[in-house]
Parts: structure tokens; C-alpha cells; sequence
């Protein structure tokens, strides 16, 4: 190919992406570089949500701890991770006013109404979720605390990727007299997701 004809590919391929054609040493193929034309700056790769492994950014910690085998109890910190592993479950399967009641108060800590909280979680096309190793429980007046991380990624209804991880600190008051049997389950207490690279 004579240098002419590639004068004018390279150049049809700056003007095609709608790039502000930029001086470049002639050896450098700005798609082979890397680089961005405009800002001559290395662009930061985006791993696909369903990729991003636990100790990776945007994903999990990569806690290798053993995870204790056997029957779980309902009140102990693996109990509070079961009921967060259902929460996504429950995600997964879009019945989210069943997510929800997941929460304390009925669905209320989670800060919205039924209807709201369908409408947050409806724009997703699909939903995957990972739950971390539980941290230590600790109490506070009358409850146990435990704080989970968690991740859920997925598509948006548009087709554009999600990726949401942080820690979720489930509550549950503990066996102290006139509390009810509802309240001394695990419930979601609040969550830390934000969105991850």
C-alpha cells in the first residue's frame, strides 16, 4: 500500500469516529496504541460485570477463608448471609415486592414505597448477584449487626452493563423478652452498593 492511500484510511478513520484530528508520528497507529486521539491518555478498560472475579476491581474481597460446613443457625453471622443470598435470589427472579419485606420494617428501611422500590429494580433487564463472607456480628442495644459484602451486575433494559458492589449490614434483635419472632430474623438493615468500575 503506497503511503498516500494511507494517509487517506488514516485519516478517514479520525474523521469516521468524529475525533479531532491530531498530529501523529507516522509509525504510530493510533487504534494500535491505545490512546485515546484526543487525549493521548491510555483509557481505562471496563471488564464485563460477569467477569470481574472476587480481589478484582469492582468485585468481591478475596476472603479465602473457609466457609464452616454443616446446618447453618438462622441467628448466627452465616444466617444473616442465607437471608441476603435471598434478597438476590429474589432479585434474580424479578419478584421484588417479595425482595423487599427483606428489609426492616416491613420493606421500609429500604427508603421506598413498594411501587418505588419495583420501579428502582424494574429498569434492569437481568440481575445476577455474589455474596461475600460475613463479617463478625456485633451488638448494639438489644441487636446483632453483621455486615455482608455483596454485588449485584447485570443489563440494564437498554443493554448497557451494571455493576453494584459494597457492603450490606443486616440487623436482628436479639432473644429479648417481648420481642416478636419476626423481629429476631435477620433483615436488611442498610446497604452501601454503589456503582464499580
Amino acid at each position: 500500500m503506497n503511503r498516500k492511500w494511507m494517509s487517506l484510511l488514516f485519516a478517514g478513520v479520525i474523521a469516521g469516529c468524529g475525533a479531532q484530528q491530531q498530529q501523529q508520528p507516522a509509525t504510530e497507529n493510533v487504534a494500535d496504541s491505545g490512546l485515546s486521539p484526543a487525549n493521548d491518555q491510555a483509557p481505562v478498560p471496563m471488564p464485563a460485570p460477569d467477569t470481574i472475579r472476587p480481589g478484582e476491581p469492582g468485585g468481591l474481597p478475596d476472603d479465602r477463608t473457609p466457609v464452616e460446613e454443616g446446618p447453618i443457625d438462622a441467628k448466627s453471622a452465616q444466617g444473616a448471609g442465607q437471608v441476603l443470598q435471598l434478597f438476590g435470589g429474589l432479585l434474580e427472579q424479578r419478584k421484588f415486592a417479595e425482595a423487599r419485606k427483606l428489609w426492616s420494617d416491613g420493606g421500609k428501611a429500604s427508603g421506598m414505597s413498594e411501587a418505588e422500590f419495583i420501579a428502582a429494580y424494574d429498569k434492569y433487564a437481568e440481575i445476577h448477584s455474589e455474596v461475600g463472607a460475613p463479617g463478625q456480628m456485633e451488638g448494639a442495644a438489644g441487636s446483632a449487626y453483621v455486615e455482608i459484602p455483596f454485588r449485584l451486575y447485570g443489563k440494564l433494559k437498554g443493554g448497557k452493563p451494571f455493576n453494584l458492589a459494597g457492603p450490606v449490614t443486616l440487623r436482628r434483635v436479639n432473644d429479648v423478652p417481648g420481642s416478636t419472632e419476626e423481629q429476631r430474623r435477620w433483615h436488611i438493615y442498610q446497604s452501601g452498593l454503589k456503582p464499580r468500575p
